[in-house]
């Protein structure tokens, strides 16, 4: 296997494209680097995702380490680790682009490291890139500006952080707290004003004073519903990162079990009353 430093392009593997995986192959495809994906156990929706983005099917997870130089992990963070030990023993340059706790960033690395590898870390805020939407990777560690280098000129921005070597976990956890955060805690405000019977009353008030909540309610109840099940690991890494920096984490363990509650699916003109009739076990709501 060739140095990732002594080559214009790269052979770069990608764990798993899922939408957002799938949209930062197709950057790297764009720049003219070979891309591997491992079909072996995906489904037909992760075969269309890889191929639109011009993907190459490596077949095995195996197979795609002995070729690639560089692997790119972008996964449901619950799966983080996981993923990592799937490749052990890969002796090149490991990207961990995953919503995980600076913690558990630790111990990718370790795994990674501790059979010959490299370790960046990274962290993706934004949609995922297109051609009309911007995403920004954060990365950190030594080797960070190998990994940015190969995005140069696409729709993925690069930022490289100094400091830690798990920064770019930090500052993922540090956005996320909020953004998905607080719409946890719109969607079970209101869902405890329905249940108590003063919701027309409460969006009466925000309509007053905080005009958009509702609004953002309802936005929020169709990313619970679309992506929630994905963000209950990620709510529980942004509580590992607060308990390690000696603040509460019982605010985003909560947000957790509301992302647990809402109903993966739920569509239609109804689907806000889906998302809260779950949230407070109401099931005539819905």
């Amino acid at each position: 296997m060739s140095d990732v430093n002594n080559v214009n392009k790269a052979v770069i593997g990608l764990l798993h494209p899922g939408d957002m995986g799938a949209s930062v192959g197709w950057c790297l495809t764009g720049q003219g680097h070979e891309v591997l994906w491992a079909s072996q156990g995906r489904s037909p929706g992760t075969a269309a995702r890889a191929a639109a983005a011009g993907l190459t099917d490596a077949g095995t997870i195996p197979a795609l380490a002995a070729r690639a130089q560089v692997i790119i992990s972008v996964c449901p963070p619950h799966a983080a680790l996981d993923v990592a030990w799937a490749v052990h023993g890969f002796a090149g340059l490991y990207v961990d682009a995953n919503a995980v706790s600076p913690g558990t960033a630790r111990e990718v690395a370790r795994l990674i490291c501790e059979s010959g590898g490299r370790y960046v870390d990274g962290g993706i805020i934004g949609p995922p890139p297109a051609p009309s939407a911007r995403s920004a990777l954060y990365l950190s560690g030594s080797d960070a500006g190998q990994v940015a280098d190969l995005f140069a000129g696409t729709p993925l921005e690069t930022r490289v952080l100094a400091g830690s070597a798990t920064a770019a976990s930090a500052v993922k956890m540090a956005y996320a707290a909020w953004t998905k955060g607080s719409a946890a805690l719109l969607l079970e405000i209101r869902a405890l004003a329905r249940e108590q019977g003063v919701e027309d009353a409460l969006l009466a008030a925000w309509a007053e004073s905080q005009p958009g909540l509702e609004a953002r309610s309802a936005a929020a109840a169709r990313s619970a519903a679309a992506k929630g099940w994905r963000w209950v690991g990620e709510m529980e890494e942004i509580a590992a990162t607060m308990s390690g920096a000696g603040l509460p984490d019982g605010f985003h363990q909560a947000a957790a079990e509301i992302y647990r509650r809402s109903p993966r699916g739920a569509a239609g003109p109804d689907q806000l009353d889906q998302v809260l009739g779950e949230l407070t076990g109401d099931s005539s709501a819905m």
